[in-house]
């Protein structure tokens, strides 16, 4: 990787920028594993329970700037009715946004809406590694971002 900046686009000459652009979404992390292969596939007689787990991270690209990377982290854990571990599937997808909006709408831009843009892509990719790793696809129910972001900001103003 070079240490230029990332260049984005500029909106055309004379008009507003844009309040939210995905500049350009990429799977950071991306981790696969079946413990117990290949014996698993000989003993699972049912679909095993998958346990998920997600999070979204935002943080600022460069100090000062209206340029973030958003970060949806998902781990699926699938476990047989024995409990022998089937598979761990864990993926970091994030996307790099532009965001002009007021400060006091900052957070649930980046917390809901840009996660919502980035969970179809994430979604796709844990079905196609789960079903190309031999088990059947791993299909994400819709995320509801905004009762996850408001969970959020409960467990940290009950804390402080």
């Amino acid at each position: 990787m070079s240490d230029q900046p990332i260049q984005l686009p500029n909106p055309p000459e004379g008009e507003p920028p844009l309040p939210l652009t995905l500049n350009i979404q990429f799977t950071k992390d991306l981790s696969f594993e079946v413990p117990g292969a290949p014996e698993i596939f000989a003993t699972l007689r049912e679909q095993p329970r998958v346990d998920l787990a997600l999070d979204v991270q935002a943080r600022p690209i460069q100090e000062g700037q209206n340029v973030f990377e958003i970060a949806l982290i998902i781990r699926a854990d699938a476990k047989a009715a024995d409990g022998t571990q089937c598979f761990i599937a864990e993926l970091t997808y994030c996307g790099i946004f532009t965001i002009n909006v007021p400060q006091e709408h900052l957070e649930p831009v980046l917390l809901v809406e840009c996660p919502r843009l980035l969970f179809p892509f994430a979604r796709n990719i844990l079905a196609d590694v789960t079903s190309g790793g031999g088990f059947p696809p791993v299909m994400l129910n819709p995320i509801d971002f905004v009762q996850l972001w408001q969970n959020r900001r409960g467990q940290t103003s009950g804390t402080a």
